[in-house]
């Protein structure tokens, strides 16, 4: 293990041994612009977030909700870039620290070249990237180029996937597992499926590497619920809400700040 992967590891592992999960923040790259969008990921960080999943925006994000959907639109008419992403990573991994990954659909990464967008992401101190769409059986070269990079490679798990499968998705990761608690696109939801717990169980039975649930956690008590079951917390759309509704980026960027500290609570049973 090498490099920003191994920081990746040592945070959840860090978590663990205080007795809670970690938190970890998802934001898409530049949103509300690409300046906005980095002092975002830093105030997640500063505010209490243990790791930032750093959205690649895509034009039809098939597992993405109308609020992720709202932002990654208004990043693209701003005319984001991989490049930005990149920047974003890189800038917000140099002021925190912290772990920094990418979450992006295949389309981009394999337009732009594998081998081109793994070396800049390891360049720019990410420590991975979550891969939603990217089939197990075909992610070998990507894998290869991860690998080659230092780099985490997360694959998805849903409810519906069979114990069989989950063995060789979790076989093929690394970092930690991202284990969708239900099925359907992200969003802030009422309560969290009862189906996250027992897909945690089932996962956990197939590999020792962290299991982290995310898509429908939007509060600290909805954070407390999941930590006392999964290895980390991971919050999107709750996030992209706050600032959607501040009153200008400055607020935004508050607004993030102030939510992150709140669910690090969530994550400490202190609610």
């Amino acid at each position: 293990m090498s490099g920003n992967v191994r920081l990746l590891s040592d945070t959840l592992a860090a978590a663990k041994e205080e007795g809670r999960s970690a938190l970890i923040a998802y934001l898409p790259a530049g949103f509300p612009t690409v300046d906005g969008g980095i002092e975002a990921v830093k105030a997640a960080i500063e505010g209490g977030a243990d790791v930032v999943e750093v959205g690649l925006p895509h034009s039809d994000p098939v597992l993405d909700g109308p609020v992720i959907q709202t932002a990654d639109d208004i990043a693209l008419r701003g005319g984001v870039r991989i490049a930005d992403v990149m920047r974003t990573v890189r800038e917000a991994h140099a002021a925190t620290g912290a772990p920094i990954l990418v979450m992006t659909y295949w389309n981009p990464i394999d337009r732009y070249g594998v081998e081109r967008f793994t070396a800049e992401l390891a360049e720019a101190g990410g420590a991975g990237c979550i891969l939603p769409d990217l089939p197990v059986q075909e992610s070998a070269l990507w894998r290869e180029h991860a690998e080659k990079h230092g780099l985490a490679t997360v694959f998805v798990v849903a409810p519906s996937s069979k114990d069989e499968r989950l063995a060789e998705i979790t076989a093929a990761g690394s970092g930690f597992v991202y284990a969708a608690s239900l099925m359907g696109v992200t969003g802030t939801r009422e309560s969290v499926s009862s189906q996250a717990e027992d897909l945690v169980r089932r996962t956990r039975a197939t590999t020792d590497i962290p299991v982290c649930v995310g898509l429908g956690v939007s509060n600290p008590a909805q954070a407390a619920e999941v930590a006392r079951f999964a290895d980390g917390v991971i919050v999107g759309s709750a996030f992209v809400k706050r600032m959607l509704d501040a009153s200008d980026d400055a607020a935004g960027v508050e607004a993030v700040r102030a939510l992150a500290g709140e669910l690090a609570k969530g994550v400490r049973g202190q609610v």
